[in-house]
């Protein structure tokens, strides 16, 4: 049974419909209705399935999804802003990356051991945004002390030494109230103070090294943990001594086993892994060898972590039996039937992307919000300076993109970025020298500015 914060976790699901989880995925996504439903529904399924009698729960496996579609079409994007909106812990990777067992190279079990780290990292954030107004309080009690030391014991118990002393304690806290009042302030930030930070133990060998066993990290780092730690007297400023010891006291309110238990609880019941350029792993069975018998060992490795397993982490056992998998791939030369069998069994859910059109350029670069007329907009802004994007522009925009797709490697929306860029290229350069005169995106300037470019077949290679 999951724990409290891990259901607190899932219920927060609930108050996200299939629709509305479509919507928000709208936001930032132009079109591929097919694929944010199915991924809707999937995501919804979770909290479903954590609503179902306790007998049938353990059965309902997640819909693990195949997305079909050429690069640049809103795979990964999908994917993430999925991963994002429901608070879940998070991975990708690409298939092309793993090598068979026995092989040199990444295995497939570290996909696993990558989502525990993200989940690790989640849940101790969260953990510190509830601690933290405590932590600063903790931290601001520390600079004073370095600040302003108590003054010394008194040496004697006779009455002069004694009310000496408490003259000294009451001018000390009076002080400190003041000293206090000019922290909270921020006028102390540039203030210089001794410091006694722990240093790390020195990093094993072989801790990280490629093709090293996982259990070897492990080891390295109970070796690490065993080892004494070596304290240093720094002088920094008060704005760095905030920041560490910011970090130990942090380290003092957290409990890491509940953050490991709760983070491993979190991935099991809520994680997803994005498993990208899965059609590289995949080949006519049966034909061939050398790459082929490969891909297919790859495939072999997948099946027992996508059909459920328990895979061993640094953290303990990690069971993938209810871990979300979303698979991507173009399969230009390959197809999902080239798949082995158990593997195309284990994806019940298949949806194919549409390539983008020139019609979606013009609406990808308007109508989300991270829209990248926007995102340059800001950046203009940031200058003192306006940028503005006509019309025309964004449309002229979208035709030169669409035309060097189509003459070229068709990179789908990735493509804007590169063509953004040469045309804002010299714009960016000289905001800072040309003053705070507006910038008008047009269409006339997008021709002038990147016809040479889009028309000459050496330049088109090489700079779009």
């Amino acid at each position: 049974m999951p724990s409290a914060r891990t259901q607190q976790a899932i219920a927060r699901l609930a108050e996200l419909t299939p629709r509305q989880i479509v919507a928000e995925l709208d936001r930032y996504i132009v079109g591929q209705a097919n694929a944010k439903k199915a991924v809707a529904i999937a995501l919804r399924n979770r909290w479903r399935r954590q609503r179902a009698p306790e007998s049938i729960r353990e059965e309902i496996s997640p819909n693990n999804i195949i997305l079909i579609g050429p690069t640049g079409v809103g795979k990964t994007e999908i994917a993430r802003r999925l991963a994002k909106l429901s608070g879940a812990p998070f991975v990708k990777v690409e298939a092309s990356k793993f090598t068979e067992v026995g092989y040199v190279g990444r295995d497939v079990e570290s996909m696993v051991r990558d989502l525990i780290e993200n989940a690790i990292d989640m849940v101790r954030t969260e953990r510190e945004a509830e601690v933290e107004d405590l932590a600063s309080e903790k931290v601001d009690d520390r600079i004073l002390d370095l600040l302003l030391p108590m003054p010394p014991v008194a040496q004697g118990d006779t009455p002069d030494v004694r009310a000496e002393y408490e003259a000294a304690v009451e001018r000390h806290k009076r002080t400190r109230e003041k000293l206090k009042a000019l922290l909270l302030d921020g006028q102390l930030e540039s203030r210089e103070l001794e410091l006694e930070v722990t240093q790390s133990g020195p990093r094993m060998p072989g801790a990280a090294t490629p093709g090293v066993p996982e259990g070897m990290e492990s080891v390295a780092d109970w070796f690490r943990d065993m080892m004494p730690k070596r304290k240093k007297k720094r002088t920094v400023k008060v704005s760095e001594a905030r920041r560490i010891l910011l970090d130990e006291e942090l380290e003092k309110l957290i409990d890491l086993d509940d953050v490991t238990s709760d983070a491993l609880e979190r991935a099991e019941a809520m994680g997803i892994i994005f498993l990208d350029e899965v059609d590289k792993i995949a080949g006519a069975r049966g034909q061939g060898s050398g790459p082929d018998v490969s891909r297919e060992g790859v495939q072999r490795d997948l099946l027992p972590i996508v059909e459920g397993s328990n895979v061993q982490t640094k953290y303990g056992m990690v069971k993938t039996d209810h871990v979300l998998f979303v698979a991507a791939g173009a399969f230009h030369v390959a197809k999902p039937s080239d798949l082995i069998p158990e593997l195309q069994g284990r994806f019940p859910i298949r949806v194919e992307l549409d390539a983008l059109t020139e019609a979606d350029f013009v609406r990808i670069m308007t109508e989300p919000e991270n829209a990248l007329t926007k995102q340059y907009t800001a950046l203009v802004e940031a200058e003192g300076a306006t940028l503005t994007f006509a019309e025309d522009g964004v449309a002229e925009l979208a035709r030169v993109a669409a035309r060097v797709n189509e003459r070229m490697e068709n990179i789908g929306a990735r493509r804007l970025h590169t063509v953004m860029t040469t045309l804002l290229e010299d714009v960016l350069y000289e905001l800072p020298d040309r003053g705070k005169d507006p910038v008008l995106v047009d269409a006339t300037m997008v021709r002038d500015r990147l016809r040479a470019i889009s028309e000459d077949e050496d330049l088109r290679k090489y700079i779009l």
